[in-house]
């Protein structure tokens, strides 16, 4: 069990106190509100708040608007318009309909906001001015100067909770979930409990959404602005809010909070707090974790976008050239001479598939083959650099093994072809075919373009041939077409001669993989798909 430890500095409170006598608030001489029982609260680093009971309130409300605001010691506030004569005033009284315990003085009891507060009469009363109080201790220390050396977001989140258990917050568990820019995945899950070594981390898919463990939790509730969630845990409160309450509840939880993380563009991650400690969380943790919030969220954010970087840049331009971009090579110039094998690979028969098909069946075939390509250029050690139309350019760096990086494009090759034969697009008559060239060369691998647009790719005599080689083999009726001087890694392909291509200056001698090499692998992957299904079954 945590242990609850005396902070060194006065920290954040609330104090609700009534009034004496009649007090009136007006809109420019109109009587808003008038009441023997109003009450004052006094909070840290905020104005002293009149409150009145709804009863003494003097002008028409509206039903509740959609905007709410959220408080961890005093709830999820509410608000409503009041109508003043012929002006409607939006969104200019608050209450918390239920209250949390700090707070349940006022609860029920209308605030009213400063643009609908033109004057107030005190009567006898006189408020005490506000404190200050300014927080410090271990955890604002680390904030200001500790907490920018991680790296991860998982040291962060590791340190982040035991500087909460340094200042005397009794946490037993803490997550964070960052939602994300990313084409797969909706966000990331960070999840820190004690007694256990590591931070837990998950990547849940954009099904989230629809799943009913998020849909019914107090994160869905958080990220869509309905305010946060605060439910103590112990044997006087036995409902729950939220399914995960009575998990946590059964762990020895006794209280529990969800707070919005807000990002600098308004979007509302969470963070969550549980407690073990008998008495739960004090109002001075939670005031000063609340305080804490938008700092905290900043380095979730730099985190985010790091990752979102990374993961735009892989989706876009690929992993290892996403690398090189994150890496600094960023100017026009940029870039290396490397010595790589090429492949160009064209769908064939684009324009009769697409007039056949209509759009939307012909994009979802287009994918299938831009899905189908990738795949095995990436499980083969290559890159796909970008699809250019209907066609995929793809790198496969030598480094010290020219061999290799040949065998690696034309074991893809064979591979792609094979598997797009075994695609079934639900018509019999169509057929998602594609034409492949590949050369070996030294190329230029960097940035070209202008000033403001720049494009990472390969420029060379290599990459001008592939494509030239994939456009013969569309012709002439080969899938896959390559130099003479990937031949020498393919043993099975049958020599065309030497070859005039558009825009080479010379002819070029090439060479076809045989079709009964492409028929090899593509009864080996019948193989593999059969026993996939059998294991499956």
């Amino acid at each position: 069990m945590n242990v609850q430890i005396a902070s060194q500095s006065k920290g954040y409170g609330i104090d609700i106190q009534p009034l004496e006598g009649r007090v009136t608030v007006y809109h420019d001489g109109v009587q808003l509100a008038s009441s023997t029982r109003a009450k004052v609260m006094y909070e840290t680093r905020l104005p002293p708040t009149i409150y009145f009971p709804p009863e003494d309130v003097m002008v028409p409300l509206s039903d509740p608007t959609a905007l709410q605001t959220f408080c961890p010691f005093k709830g999820t506030a509410s608000y409503r318009d009041i109508v003043v004569g012929d002006r409607r005033l939006s969104n200019s009284v608050w209450a918390y309909e239920n209250a949390l315990p700090e707070s349940t003085g006022i609860e029920g009891h209308i605030g009213f906001m400063p643009k609908a507060c033109t004057k107030i009469d005190l009567g006898p009363n006189k408020l005490r001015d506000g404190e200050d109080g300014n927080i410090s201790g271990p955890l604002i220390d680390w904030l200001l100067r500790g907490a920018a050396g991680f790296e991860t977001p998982e040291e962060f989140t590791k340190a982040l909770a035991d500087k909460m258990l340094e200042n005397g917050i009794a946490i037993s568990r803490l997550s964070i979930l960052v939602w994300s820019l990313h084409p797969l995945i909706a966000g990331k899950h960070y999840i820190w409990e004690k007694d256990q070594e590591e931070i837990s981390t998950f990547a849940p898919s954009y099904e989230i959404h629809d799943h009913p463990a998020f849909r019914n939790s107090p994160l869905r509730h958080v990220s869509n602005g309905l305010g946060g969630v605060r439910q103590r845990l112990d044997d006087d409160h036995p409902d729950n809010s939220f399914p995960i309450m009575e998990d946590l509840r059964a762990k020895g939880a006794t209280d529990y909070v969800a707070m919005p993380l807000p990002y600098s563009d308004g979007r509302n991650n969470v963070l969550t707090l549980t407690s073990d400690h008998p008495n739960g969380f004090t109002t001075e943790n939670l005031g000063l974790v609340f305080e804490c919030a938008t700092v905290i969220g900043r380095f979730y954010e730099v985190f985010t976008q790091k990752e979102n970087a990374r993961a735009l840049l892989d989706t876009y331009v690929g992993h290892r050239t996403g690398a090189r971009v994150l890496g600094g090579e960023i100017r026009r110039g940029d870039g290396d001479e490397i010595d790589a094998a090429i492949m160009f690979c064209d769908l064939r028969g684009s324009t009769a598939l697409e007039e056949r098909l209509g759009r939307r069946d012909y994009i979802a075939l287009l994918n299938t083959f831009f899905e189908t390509a990738s795949t095995i250029v990436e499980a083969h050690g290559g890159e796909v650099l970008k699809f250019i139309g209907d066609a995929v350019l793809a790198v496969f760096p030598a480094g010290k093994d020219a061999s290799a990086a040949q065998k690696q494009a034309l074991d893809s090759a064979k591979e792609i072809v094979a598997r797009l034969s075994l695609v079934d697009h639900g018509q019999p008559d169509i057929f998602c075919e594609c034409a492949i060239g590949i050369d070996f060369g030294r190329v230029t691998y960097g940035n070209v373009g202008s000033r403001a647009r720049l494009d990472f790719t390969v420029i060379g005599q290599a990459a001008n041939i592939a494509a030239r080689l994939g456009d013969f083999g569309k012709t002439a009726g080969h899938p896959i077409v390559v130099s003479d001087t990937v031949a020498k890694s393919c043993g099975e392909c049958l020599p065309l001669g030497a070859i005039a291509l558009h825009n080479v200056s010379a002819p070029v001698a090439s060479h076809a993989v045989r079709p009964q090499s492409i028929e090899q692998v593509r009864e080996k992957l019948i193989r593999q798909d059969a026993e996939a299904d059998k294991n499956i079954a």
